[in-house]
């Protein structure tokens, strides 16, 4: 009985601890943290309007260069399309011209490799209460540097509609596979 009472006690512990911030070995991770921003194709326009939630695994130690390592991971990502170039219409491998019709919906995930530079330094006191709701901000918020790095992402969007051409689409850096696919109505 004393084990299911201590086993009982243990878990309504955790239920209401907070679930911001979780250590674990060299790395602290926070989230799920709500978001939204505009998301840019490869002609440079604003395509879409995003929603999301944003979870982090920041490196607490240094890489052997100086620098922290980060990964965001983008999850629950929904996205309404703005009229105009669909996302790939300007990568070479792309459908040159391609466009895509305004109110389209659809999901995404995705993450960020995020390289902080060894000028900035990990702050264990740091909380994102606010500040966070950016890549931008969580950087100066943990490591409390103006500039960082994102060498590798990779992103895959899903899209809804029955007059669209092609629904899928990868924007992804070149180790994760490049870009490929397209969502687009023409």
């Amino acid at each position: 009985m004393k084990r299911w009472l201590s086993l009982a006690i243990s878990i309504m512990a955790l239920a209401v601890a907070p679930a911001t911030v979780i250590a674990a070995q060299d790395s602290v991770h926070f989230g799920p943290i709500s978001s939204s921003s505009p998301d840019s194709g490869t002609c440079g326009n604003n395509w879409a309007n995003d929603t999301y939630m944003r979870v982090f695994d920041a490196s607490t130690t240094r890489n052997p260069d100086g620098t922290y390592s980060v990964t965001e991971t983008f999850i629950a990502g929904r996205f309404v399309t703005v009229a105009g170039p669909s996302p790939d219409a300007c990568d070479s491998s792309g459908t040159a011209g391609s466009t895509i019709a305004d109110g389209v919906t659809g999901s995404f995930n995705g993450n960020f490799l995020i390289v902080v530079p060894a000028t900035g330094s990990f702050n264990p006191n740091a909380t994102c209460d606010t500040g966070c709701d950016t890549t931008r901000g969580f950087v100066a918020t943990v490591y409390g540097s103006a500039t960082y790095d994102i060498p590798s992402f990779g992103f895959t969007y899903h899209a809804n509609g029955p007059d669209l051409i092609q629904r899928e689409w990868h924007n992804a850096s070149a180790d994760q596979g490049g870009n490929s696919g397209d969502i687009r109505s023409s």
